[in-house]
């Protein structure tokens, strides 16, 4: 049992990261280029990894529609405004607006109307506008958002639609199977506007802390991550492995000031409260 908490904690860590090793690949490349190397080592890892475990490589599932929509939402959609955001945005604040995403999800359930979640989603919004708008929610009103908050918000949209879609697809089948193939299909949407973008060029002239962080993007935080936490999922529970993902932002926003030099201003300790306080009212049973 401790080593499957070991995992979890270690999954949290590694998801953690992304924001870190994306704010640094979004420096170095476009999106589209980032993304789609990301997922090339990502594809063939989870399917050598598959094929490790199961001794077969996973056949492609009957339901190719769902397959494709996750590769839309959760891959091609999600790691487009993932990038492009990380490029202006700070990582430690990118973590702390997309920490929303599990509000989204709830609102959008069958039961995310209830008191108590509208109450928890009001929280969450107000530590949400106090991040975006350094201090002053009400600033949002006269000055708006960046680009780089739109694509940070769309990562929101994206990852929930994919979340809800992701649902449906482990009913299905195996959640390794379903992330596997959304993996191999996201790719090849990517494929088309990465190639428009130059990615060749910019596979053949990236430096070794960019390879670094794809092969950490694409292995240990894909690959690795998801097979530790679906482990957990499978031994403690899915409410109690969920408690784990509050920590997310909360790491990220540490190793951000700890790797990267961001500072932890009033703003994005008070809004990250605030955000995860809110997100578990309106989760909570």
């Amino acid at each position: 049992m401790l080593r499957v908490y070991a995992q979890l904690v270690g999954s949290v860590v590694l998801w953690g990261g992304t924001w870190i090793s994306g704010r640094l690949l979004a420096q170095s490349m476009p999106s589209f280029s980032a993304a789609l190397l990301r997922f090339v080592v990502a594809s063939i890892f989870l399917l050598g990894w598959t094929w490790w475990r199961t001794g077969a490589i996973p056949k492609p599932p009957r339901h190719l529609g769902v397959i494709s929509l996750l590769g839309a939402t959760g891959i091609f959609a999600y790691n487009y405004f993932f990038f492009t955001g990380l490029a202006s945005v700070p990582a430690g604040r990118a973590a702390l607006i997309i920490a929303t995403a599990p509000l989204v999800i709830t609102l959008a359930s069958p039961q995310g109307w209830r008191p108590q979640v509208i109450g928890g989603a009001l929280v969450a919004l107000t530590g949400a506008g106090t991040v975006l708008a350094h201090g002053v929610p009400w600033r949002l009103f006269s000055t708006g958002l960046t680009a780089g908050d739109l694509h940070i918000l769309g990562c929101v949209v994206s990852w929930s639609a994919y979340s809800i879609l992701n649902v449906r697809a482990t009913r299905r089948m195996e959640p390794l199977t379903a992330v596997t193939w959304a993996c191999v299909a996201g790719t090849v949407f990517l494929t088309l506007p990465a190639l428009q973008s130059g990615v060749i060029e910019h596979a053949l002239t990236a430096t070794l802390l960019d390879w670094t962080n794809i092969v950490f993007l694409g292995v240990l935080a894909t690959g690795v991550a998801f097979t530790w936490y679906v482990r957990g999922i499978q031994v403690v529970g899915a409410p109690r492995a969920g408690v784990f993902i509050n920590l997310v932002p909360v790491c990220a926003v540490f190793l951000a000031w700890m790797l990267l030099g961001e500072p932890i201003d009033f703003s994005l300790v008070v809004g990250g409260i605030l955000v995860l306080c809110g997100v578990r009212l309106a989760n909570r049973h």
